[in-house]
């Protein structure tokens, strides 16, 4: 997959053992909005998406998290890899570790009904809900709005694809 960028936070020891996460988030565009995760408490827009679970390949791990967050169901054979995005930073987590968190997008399309969402805890705290907005609107509230303890390196990762497709976008126009 087409990498589209990395973000290095180069606040770790380059000598620290690597922690790979590798994550999946989906793009649904049509009639020029994104269906996107709004976060309600910490106010951003992100693409929806998560971690791969043990022995899940990339289209079972969207189709699952997709539902999860927001209740959509992926129409398998529209699942089409956009681009990889990388972030390396010191683990908030393990001990002399760099986390390296890799996102891999992918342009899908979904059935034309909605189920209940079935969300972590951490989740329903952030108030995840399925918002349909133009990419404009998510970029702005991303750039613009405070955001309430969000992670700012996730916001700015959201913020940069948005950026990536609005380019694209326009340029197909």
């Amino acid at each position: 997959m087409k990498q589209l960028f990395i973000m290095d936070l180069q606040n770790y020891d380059p000598t620290f053992k690597r922690s790979k996460r590798p994550s999946v988030r989906a793009i649904i565009y049509e009639n020029g909005k994104l269906a996107m995760v709004h976060s309600k408490a910490q106010n951003y827009f992100k693409f929806p998406g998560g971690g791969l679970e043990e022995f899940e390949d990339h289209p079972k791990a969207l189709i699952r998290e997709v539902k999860e967050e927001l209740g959509l169901c992926i129409i398998p054979d529209t699942i089409v890899e956009f681009g990889e995005v990388v972030i390396l930073q010191r683990s908030h987590i393990h001990k002399n570790t760099i986390f390296e968190q890799e996102s891999y997008y992918y342009f899908c399309r979904v059935e034309d009904r909605i189920e209940a969402q079935r969300l972590d805890a951490y989740e329903l705290d952030a108030g995840f809900t399925l918002e349909h907005v133009s990419i404009e609107e998510a970029i702005q509230v991303n750039l613009h709005e405070h955001h309430y303890d969000a992670d700012p390196v996730m916001i700015e990762r959201e913020t940069r694809v948005l950026g990536l497709l609005k380019s694209i976008l326009n340029a197909a126009d």
